[in-house]
């Protein structure tokens, strides 16, 4: 059996050098480069350099700019709407045209990341399918809960609805290693559990679907000061320390230990 690191720091010889991409308010990336800071206070040095910021709106609705600006770091942005648009394009990657586009238009950040000799692409809340390898997620979601038939359970934009929705006692967040499909790629990170509580039965609660939504939103809000902020930087830096590995199976490794269900610290 061989296991091959997402990144060797021993082979590279400098720290992993880190793309950010994002859609939105960017709180994730701000997380990971408040580590970044902190680590070089701390140990005098990072790990990991976050080096640009790639955004797929340029509709003022992404903090990624203002962000950028506050750490001296390149922003660019690419409008995927415009793309669409200008293009005549559903914004679908479910049927052969849809996925073609979509790798035409990931073909400017691609030319950015080889520029910039980029080892990790850190999606920090960035909406859009992406068809560039190399890439770190962060899911509302405890991607190791499967169905029945073995596969992952909560995917998906809807995830925390569709845990709350199937009585879900509490809830977690993942981090993986993106591949070609939706959630589906090696489980790396699984945050601590926040509880579910709803103001009413369960039964009663899925009646009122307004009320649902906000239990809904509150719970997502919640789960990313407990999920996401603590295990998409965590997942980074130990990538860039070289703890993380994949075997031929694409299996996930921590220290050289099988971690089927993913990576999950005490405390």
């Amino acid at each position: 059996m061989t296991l091959k690191p997402l990144f060797d720091p021993v082979v590279k010889g400098r720290p992993m050098r880190v793309a950010a991409f994002l859609s939105g308010s960017g709180s994730n990336v701000r997380k990971l480069l408040e580590l970044q800071s902190r680590l070089k206070r701390e140990e005098g040095s990072s790990p990991f350099e976050v080096i640009f910021f790639f955004s797929d709106r340029a509709d003022g609705g992404c903090a990624g700019e203002k962000i950028a600006l506050e750490y001296g770091l390149p922003y660019f942005s690419y409008d995927i709407r415009s793309f669409h648009r200008l293009h005549s394009i559903k914004r679908t990657v479910s049927t052969p045209e849809g996925l073609s586009a979509r790798r035409e238009y990931d073909r400017l950040a691609g030319h950015l990341v080889q520029s910039f000799e980029i080892d990790v692409i850190a999606l920090g809340g960035y909406m859009s399918y992406i068809t560039l390898r190399g890439c770190v997620n962060v899911h509302p979601a405890d991607l190791s809960i499967l169905t029945p038939e073995g596969k992952r359970k909560y995917v998906g934009d809807h995830a925390v609805s569709d845990a709350i929705a199937a009585g879900e006692k509490v809830l977690r967040a993942s981090t993986l290693w993106t591949d070609a499909g939706v959630d589906t790629g090696p489980l790396l990170m699984v945050s601590e559990a926040i509880p579910v509580t709803v103001p009413v039965p369960l039964k009663d609660l899925l009646k009122d679907r307004e009320r649902f939504l906000r239990v809904v939103d509150e719970h997502q809000e919640r789960l990313k000061e407990i999920g996401d902020w603590k295990i998409f930087p965590r997942t980074i830096e130990m990538i860039a320390r070289g703890r993380f590995a994949l075997d031929e199976e694409d299996r996930v490794y921590v220290d050289g230990s099988l971690v089927p269900d993913g990576y999950r610290e005490e405390g």
